[in-house]
């Protein structure tokens, strides 16, 4: 290759990247469609322009949740993948080639934004549903993206000589795929990482946060990647598909430089919102969230995120009609689950005393009645939270309805919610006086078949609140009826591994290691096909991992 050509390569690399960093600077100011308009004119000719084009959208689609932005994210992210294709050396690998024979620059840009297109499509995978298949489709993708990434790793390390103006974007390109791999294969189940075919490994967790911190802090394309999947990992996955530990002051000191650059960037209004939120601040939470609100119109689905948090922030404080009122906007706005919507709206009016008049003059038998024919599937399923929803409102199919004694409370369970409150004593306290009452209406009622079931919804509940305020014991005591109630259970199932995973919490909190290994694991290995399972199983390999229990099982990578 001539010099002069070698050159004008790197000039258009070097455009193309202050181009895609500028489009970013947009995106993260609220100038949304701004930001995508200046990619779309070079998005079928520059890798970086049709890379960072459907990143966008694959944000969008992330923070709406609405399928027709997943599928059209997955459709534009894939057309990206073919136009990196086209710029990627011909002869296969990297590291297998003598130091004489180099990649040029281009080429190397090439392999990771191919790499990464992979890596999103995995993750679009994964978010359409919670189900096995979907972790197959996405986890072959994500083997594919890994090597490529691990041997751009290496080939970097081996070449000194590679440097030039758009290194450092290499480097962060790298850093964020080795980083984000190893984070979310650390999240994985032992049993789920088999069917992936990433038997015997495990992701390095440390070292996945500590790329991903690597590439956050340094000025390249990919910070912003970087310090996003830093804060939802701090902010949600830890909390939906962990144990519920955020690193708050962790995600505070990422924000700390956004907020002060975009102070009016939604996102990260979102996200200071959020923590919050965990710290357990649920008014500052709200006015964040609000602002997040009026921040920007442009894309409206920024606001359902807004609403879901303000919803559940309302439900600690247990304003059922304010919640109410967030989960009938997003029912009416938002298209990501309306099954999910309009049985969280019957659920706060349950929550209503009787005789007290409903919002809108709605009536919760209606409107639970209405949900199993709200049903939408994805890929030819139903989402994991969506069949919980209607498999609850079924009850009140008949002509004389059996009352959920806490659906909004149980609800609030799934999505991990009373880690939320545990630094809130007077939060945890009304949640409990609420469930002590359905306790009270619950032994006044006459005995019928979904008795047993609904007097281990509350003990659980119950056990976690108690756990919230010290009271070891009695929330032992708490689990521990659940766990012995599993023959009466007729409805619930659910419930029984659920309580051995928050006994096997409890112990942990106590250093009674060995009792605690024992529960997790039994949960983890004698119960199948009840509601939310893979919720539950990602939450449990959370625990073992937290007990460093599971190391026989899986080797370092």
């Amino acid at each position: 290759m001539s010099n002069g050509k070698a050159n004008s390569t790197q000039t258009t690399l070097k455009e193309s990247l202050d181009e895609c960093m500028e489009a970013l600077d947009m995106f993260l100011n609220n100038r949304f469609n701004e930001s995508l308009e200046m990619l779309k004119p070079r998005a079928h000719e520059s890798m970086y322009h049709a890379l960072v084009y459907a990143t966008v959208l694959e944000m969008q689609a992330m923070m709406t949740f609405q399928h027709d932005d997943i599928t059209n994210a997955g459709n534009t992210m894939k057309c990206a993948q073919e136009i990196c294709q086209r710029f990627r050396r011909k002869s296969a690998g990297l590291a297998g080639k003598s130091s004489g024979e180099s990649c040029a620059e281009e080429q190397l840009h090439a392999e990771v934004c191919y790499a990464e297109c992979q890596l999103q499509r995995a993750a679009l995978t994964f978010l359409q549903d919670e189900n096995m298949v979907s972790f197959i489709k996405g986890g072959i993708k994500v083997r594919n993206s890994y090597l490529i990434y691990k041997e751009l790793h290496s080939y970097i390390q081996s070449h000194d000589s590679v440097t030039g103006p758009s290194h450092i974007h290499l480097e962060g390109g790298v850093a964020f795929g080795i980083g984000a791999f190893n984070l979310t294969l650390s999240l994985f189940p032992p049993r789920i990482l088999k069917v992936l075919e990433f038997a015997g490994f495990s992701g390095d967790k440390d070292y996945g946060l500590s790329q991903l911190h690597y590439g956050a802090t340094g000025v390249n394309l990919r910070s912003m990647l970087c310090a996003l999947l830093l804060l939802c990992y701090h902010t949600f996955l830890t909390f939906i598909l962990g144990t519920g530990e955020g690193e708050v002051a962790e995600a505070e000191e990422l924000l700390k430089p956004f907020r002060l650059r975009y102070p009016r960037g939604a996102i990260f209004l979102f996200f200071a919102g959020r923590t919050e939120e965990i710290k357990g601040n649920i008014d500052q939470a709200v006015a964040l969230f609000e602002d997040g609100c009026k921040a920007q119109q442009a894309w409206k689905q920024f606001h359902h995120m807004c609403y879901w948090e303000l919803m559940w922030c309302f439900t600690y404080k247990r304003g059922w009609k304010m919640a109410y009122f967030y989960a009938d906007l997003l029912s009416q706005e938002s298209r990501w689950s309306k099954a999910m919507y309009v049985y969280m709206k019957a659920a706060y009016l349950s929550m209503l005393p009787k005789d007290e008049e409903r919002p809108f003059g709605e009536d919760e038998v209606y409107l639970f009645r209405q949900v199993p024919a709200l049903k939408q599937k994805i890929a030819g399923k139903s989402p994991p939270t969506e069949k919980f929803a209607i498999r609850k409102a079924r009850r009140y199919k008949g002509h004389s309805p059996v009352r959920l004694p806490v659906p909004v409370l149980e609800m609030m369970y799934m999505w991990n919610g009373f880690t939320m409150i545990r630094k809130c004593p007077e939060l945890t306290e009304g949640i409990l006086q609420t469930l002590l009452e359905a306790e009270r209406t619950l032994m006044e009622t006459p005995e019928n078949e979904y008795s047993v079931d609904d007097s281990c919804v509350i003990q659980l509940l119950k056990g976690l609140c108690l756990k919230n305020q010290g009271h070891i014991q009695a929330a032992e005591e708490c689990f521990n009826q659940v766990y012995n109630s599993e023959k009466k259970m007729k409805f619930d199932h659910y419930l029984v591994p659920n309580s051995l995973l928050e006994l096997g919490l409890l112990y942990i909190d106590q250093g009674r290691r060995d009792e605690a290994v024992k529960l997790l694991r039994k949960a983890k290995n004698n119960y199948k096909e009840y509601s939310m399972e893979s919720r539950t199983q990602f939450r449990l390999h959370a625990a073992l991992g937290k007990l460093k229990a599971d190391q026989d099982e899986t080797t370092r990578l």
